[in-house]
């Protein structure tokens, strides 16, 4: 509607009654007059009086008129009015106007009672016809029950209106009522406020909106639309102001429901965690849907599983509750199971997908048990809507939500928005569980692919902590191993592949594999990273081509020796270890980092450190060092200090791992975070035995002198006959074969293990001699009387060493 024309409708309606009047002449010369002009005529026709306002009409002055027939001042009169001898009761004439033009005008006349005159009152008949349409359209605006339409005079006061109060028996407010008397007094003055600024600027307002509450029903507000225009007397005089109130529910629910949509797809969906997601569901409809919302899931959903096709409420248990302030029954509880409601002909259109709208009589009826609906429905609630959660074909849950107290009941409307935000809701609650399930998954196999948590070897005990991924990233193949190799020794490993999730996984199960290999051929650090890349270079090749960018990793490789108390170690781009001394002290070792395993080409240095007895090694992963805004710069001097703190001689190493990652970790880390502690030992002195073997045969027969004479020492008496053949063959080959100087060592633990270093590179091999053969029998004898037997090579020689079994050893 034009908003002009409803000032118009106004100001005709305001004026009436008033002295206002208007016309004009064929020449469109415009005549102003107060009020409708009145004459009186005697019973022959003449004028006996003439008002003022029939002088602003006509121009003509009483004097001039006064005496004369009427007849003189009509331009034409009609036919029908020629012969009449009485005056019509009312018609439609031209008058004569004192400067010569004509007056349209439209008359009315009655007698004055106890005389024969005729009182005749005229005005402008375009302006009986605005004022009729005005009039015709002023009642059927006030007709509408959304719109509402006040006149108020310069102070306020109501003159005119359709309102009604609002209550129950709808009685219609009353002139003289001021805006303080229907609305609540903050309300009444804001609007006050508006509608006094309009008269007294004359600058209208026009749709703005409000929100009013009647005084007798403060708790429920009104969302209306305001047009307000100032009305003015023919002299632009203010008469008061006239305001337009339309109904604006309607169009305030649909922006509601758009902005309630619009929320939910901003917010709902953004994490991968099943209950945040339902609990982000939840915090979205309270309050603005309902003042209680509850989204309940099957239990299998939970874990990432499939629901079952007959989903109950004994099945589900509750995922999250909104507003999490609110005082809840004691049947709704977040994580406890939904108790099974009973079979009813709404809870079926519920299984068919449709939302389920309950008065709290209809729900009571489905229930039927008055203690269950107090178990489970909200104080003051009057209205219940349950929408089931559908997503690819499965019912993952449902949501419900309640209004209680003066809030209006669920409409149709409202279950066609709620079947849309569930039916989103529920995409996102399924993508967060099939993620669950595939990264469960992962982090299944990850965990598989590890090896145990702890380990106890003569060279060291080691703890081990995995920590996967979370915030929707899985497992990044991160990975810790302490592998024990012979005479005592121990190789550590912490590593980290490219990628997340279960590829990660397979990758790093495989590089696992490939160390513990290269490890039992007891390469130098530096040379096992180098066979570790050549692996790491067939797999990229071997991967479909978009994913031979992203297969690589990293890794650092540690061998302490116990005898000896050296660790030497090689990083493939990994961080480097801290090592934590028994004073407390904690430091990281400056090692030489070579590129990442996937970049083949460059050499690896190996570095070699003196480590204490009862020192602490830590190797990790990035995940531990670089978490959030924090890089490896900022994260290594916090783990630095961290280690120092918790790792203490007399602190369990494992419950010193879950402390660190308690610490250091994120609340929901990007990435794998993985940490290996090992507590290291030394063999004494008096355990181990030297002897220099000289470049002679006879030094064979001088070797088993000294062999019987040790371990008669040690008490070994059992093993003499067996240690001495094992020496006398490997020291005839190192003899035969190798080149000096030669060792022959000697180690007490759980097992005794022979060592004869020579400085040659030759390789021995394990073959089956034939009958009439005079060699090649010396090693299978001394692998058949010793449990193993290997060898490794090192910058200047190789060693060949065997173990037997010490009884009664742990």
């Amino acid at each position: 509607m034009d908003i002009d024309n409803v000032k118009n409708v106004c100001s005709a309606g305001a004026s009436q009654g008033s002295k206002d009047v208007s016309g004009s002449g064929p020449s469109g010369r415009l005549y102003a007059f107060d009020g409708p002009a009145a004459a009186v005529l005697d019973h022959r026709g003449a004028v006996v009086r003439w008002t003022g306002t029939a002088e602003e009409l006509t121009g003509f002055r009483a004097e001039e008129v006064c005496g004369r027939p009427v007849k003189e001042l009509v331009a034409d009169l009609p036919d029908d009015l020629r012969g009449a001898t009485e005056m019509p009761a009312s018609g439609r004439v031209r008058l004569w106007h004192q400067c010569g033009d004509t007056i349209d005008v439209t008359f009315r006349t009655t007698k004055v009672g106890g005389s024969a005159e005729v009182l005749v009152l005229a005005a402008p008949t375009h302006h009986i016809a605005d004022h009729e349409q005005g009039a015709a359209l002023l009642r059927a605006l006030s007709a509408q029950n959304r719109i509402t339409i006040a006149v108020h005079d310069t102070e306020l006061t109501t003159v005119q209106t359709n309102a009604m109060l609002g209550t129950a028996d709808g009685r219609p407010v009353q002139p003289g009522t001021r805006l303080s008397d229907v609305l609540c007094a903050e309300d009444a003055e804001r609007l006050e406020a508006v509608l006094r600024q309009v008269l007294e600027t004359g600058a209208p307002v026009v749709r703005g909106n409000q929100h009013v509450s009647w005084r007798h029903d403060p708790a429920r507000q009104h969302a209306l639309s305001l047009s307000a225009f100032r009305l003015e007397d023919a002299r632009g005089r203010p008469t008061g102001v006239a305001a337009l109130y339309v109904d604006n529910a309607d169009q305030m629910r649909a922006r509601r429901h758009l902005d309630l949509a619009r929320e939910v797809a901003e917010r709902v969906g953004k994490s991968l965690d099943v209950v945040r997601t339902a609990q982000d569901l939840a915090d979205v409809l309270a309050p603005a849907f309902g003042e209680f919302a509850a989204v309940d899931l099957a239990h299998s959903v939970f874990d990432g599983d499939e629901p079952s096709k007959q989903l109950n409420g004994g099945d589900m248990g509750n995922a999250a509750l909104a507003p999490a302030t609110a005082v809840w029954p004691a049947g709704i509880k977040r994580g406890e199971s939904v108790p099974p409601l009973p079979d009813h002909p709404l809870r079926r259109s519920f299984l068919h997908g449709e939302p389920v709208v309950f008065s709290l009589d209809d729900f009571i009826a489905m229930v039927s048990d008055p203690q269950l609906v107090e178990y489970l429905v909200p104080r003051d609630t009057h209205s219940v809507m349950v929408a089931p959660l559908h997503a690819r074909g499965h019912t993952l849950g449902a949501i419900t939500a309640w209004r209680c107290g003066r809030s209006d009941p669920f409409t149709e409307d409202e279950a066609d928005l709620m079947k849309q935000i569930a039916s989103r809701g529920a995409l996102a609650i399924d993508n967060a569980r099939r993620y669950t399930r595939e990264h469960r998954a992962a982090v299944a196999l990850q965990q598989r692919l590890l090896p145990p948590a702890t380990t106890d070897t003569p060279a060291a005990e080691t703890a081990g902590v995995y920590l996967p991924a979370g915030g929707g990233a899985g497992s990044s193949g991160d990975w810790y191993d302490a592998i024990a190799l012979p005479s005592l020794r121990v190789a550590l490993v912490a590593g980290d592949v490219v990628g997340h999730g279960m590829p990660a996984s397979a990758t790093m199960g495989r590089l696992r594999a490939a160390i513990q290999t290269l490890a039992d051929l007891e390469l130098e650090p530096d040379e096992l990273l180098t066979r570790l890349a050549d692996l790491i270079q067939r797999l990229a090749a071997e991967a479909p081509s978009g994913d031979r960018d992203i297969v690589g990793g990293t890794c650092l490789y540690a061998v302490y020796d116990p005898v000896t108390r050296r660790c030497a170690m090689a990083s493939a781009g990994h961080p480097p270890p801290v090592l934590i001394r028994l004073d407390g002290t904690a430091q990281a070792v400056g090692i030489s980092p070579g590129p990442p395993l996937a970049l083949s080409g460059m050499p690896y240095e190996t570095t070699v450190i003196d480590v204490e007895p009862g020192s602490v090694l830590a190797l990790y992963t990035d995940g531990l060092v670089e978490r959030g805004d924090r890089d490896i710069g900022q994260g290594l001097p916090r783990l630095t200090e961290a280690l120092a703190a918790h790792c203490r001689p007399d602190r369990a190493l494992d419950e010193t791992g879950r402390a660190l990652l308690a610490d250091l970790a994120d609340q929901a880390p990007r990435d794998d975070a993985a940490l290996l502690l090992a507590r290291t030992r030394a063999v004494p002195a008096a355990d181990t035995a030297h002897w220099e073997i000289p470049a002679d045969p006879a030094a064979v027969s001088k070797a088993r002198e000294w062999i019987t004479r040790q371990l008669t020492m040690w008490g070994l008496d059992n093993l003499l006959f067996t240690t001495e053949l094992i020496v006398s063959e490997l020291v005839t080959n190192a003899i035969r074969y190798g080149r000096p100087p030669m060792d022959l060592r000697l180690i007490r633990h759980h097992v005794l293990v022979c060592e004869v270093t020579d400085y040659s590179s030759t390789q021995p091999r394990l073959r089956r001699a034939r009958t009439t053969d005079e060699g090649g029998r010396g090693l299978f004898l001394v692998s058949q009387l010793g449990g193993r037997w290997g060898c490794r090579h090192g910058q200047n020689g190789k060693t060949i060493w065997s173990e037997q079994a010490i009884h009664g050893s742990p």
